[in-house]
């Protein structure tokens, strides 16, 4: 059973339900834009073929670009989207990794719902930060095709799909003995970037893009204003994501006499002369995949293989929680935007303080 409305088309499914779609006013014959679901009685999607006219008339749907697929506009919207160019390198991984394969060829107006939570269900089911990373990219780029007027509503509402959530693997600081016994595993190059990613809580990309006129030993402080990433295999540099990102990390005074030692023997005179630099170039920074090797001996020698260089900055944010640091002073340490990762921080620092004072103790004893 068929029956046309003023405007588009009304059919009933075997299933009792209603399809409705309308042609696209000035296209060739046969493009058709479909309603994103069924509707239970004719009459609902009769309104929402009326409610799909009137969006027409105000402008605020493009039925012209109905042809648009998401592989075309994804296109656009990253070469034309102002972005950092780590963030564009990161965008374009996902992009071209996960979103155009199962995406590129498909219709804006044909994504609907129900497409999209299908999709997600299989969408990198382990690995859960990327597949949240993944999906906020896709709902961002809908919603600048939303504000275009190319879709009438963003199709993207999986409840909770764009955020990581809680961590479901905690991570374990190391104590100052463990730090000690790994320290002391690898080579004496790489100890000053052991001792700067615990201590002072660097990120591995903030460590690695270290130059010589980043550290003012005298001052007794680092200067974090860029980081490097290795999305593609190659080294891209680029300033710190927000302003916070970019701070002065005052040096813990026992580290300062090593420091020094490291930029007399190891490190070029040029004021750029990279801190811990490829053994093989020294103007190219140490990869993750070079210093994996070495740093994994380590943490075996040490009794830690779980220690990541992700959680030696986890153990420095936590020593500076311990020291009686607030919220307010850990998120300028550690460069975060919102108070919310320093509570967690703070809460670990109460869990351990006690661990912390007796290695404290051991330590004064030993010296």
């Amino acid at each position: 059973m068929a029956g046309r409305a003023a405007f588009g088309q009304v059919r009933k499914l075997p299933s009792g339900r209603f399809h409705a779609r309308y042609a696209v006013p000035g296209s060739a014959r046969g493009s058709y834009i479909n309603a994103p679901a069924t509707f239970p009685l004719k009459s609902v999607a009769q309104r929402w073929l009326a409610k799909q006219q009137t969006l027409i008339d105000e402008g605020k749907i493009n039925p012209s670009a109905v042809n648009t697929t998401f592989g075309e506009f994804g296109q656009v919207w990253l070469e034309q989207r102002d972005l950092k160019a780590s963030t564009r390198t990161l965008y374009r991984r996902q992009f071209a990794k996960a979103l155009e394969p199962a995406w590129g060829h498909v219709r804006l107006v044909d994504i609907t719902p129900a497409r999209v939570g299908d999709w997600y269900a299989t969408l990198l089911p382990d690995r859960r930060t990327e597949r949240a990373h993944v999906y906020a990219l896709f709902r961002t780029i809908l919603n600048t095709a939303w504000r275009q007027s190319l879709i009438d509503s963003n199709p993207c509402r999986v409840e909770g799909a764009g955020s990581v959530g809680r961590r479901t693997k905690n991570i374990r600081p190391a104590s100052l003995a463990e730090l000690e016994a790994l320290t002391s595993a690898v080579a004496l190059d790489y100890r000053p970037m052991i001792l700067l990613g615990a201590w002072c809580a660097l990120r591995f990309g903030e460590v690695t893009e270290l130059r010589r006129a980043d550290l003012d030993l005298d001052a007794g402080v680092v200067r974090v204003r860029r980081g490097v990433t290795w999305l593609t295999g190659a080294p891209v540099v680029d300033t710190p994501k927000t302003e916070a990102g970019a701070r002065d990390v005052a040096i813990p005074p026992h580290l300062l006499p090593i420091l020094r030692g490291h930029l007399a023997e190891s490190v070029g005179p040029r004021p750029d002369a990279l801190l811990f630099p490829d053994d093989r170039d020294d103007r190219v920074q140490l990869s993750p995949h070079r210093f994996r090797a070495p740093y994994g001996r380590a943490k075996l020698a040490a009794g830690r293989p779980d220690l990541t260089f992700h959680a030696l900055r986890h153990t420095g944010a936590v020593l500076a929680a311990a020291s009686g640091a607030t919220i307010a002073e850990l998120m300028a340490r550690l460069g975060h935007t919102t108070p919310a990762m320093a509570m967690r921080y703070q809460h670990a620092a109460a869990d351990r303080d006690r661990v912390i004072a007796n290695a404290l103790s051991r330590l004064v004893g030993g010296s």
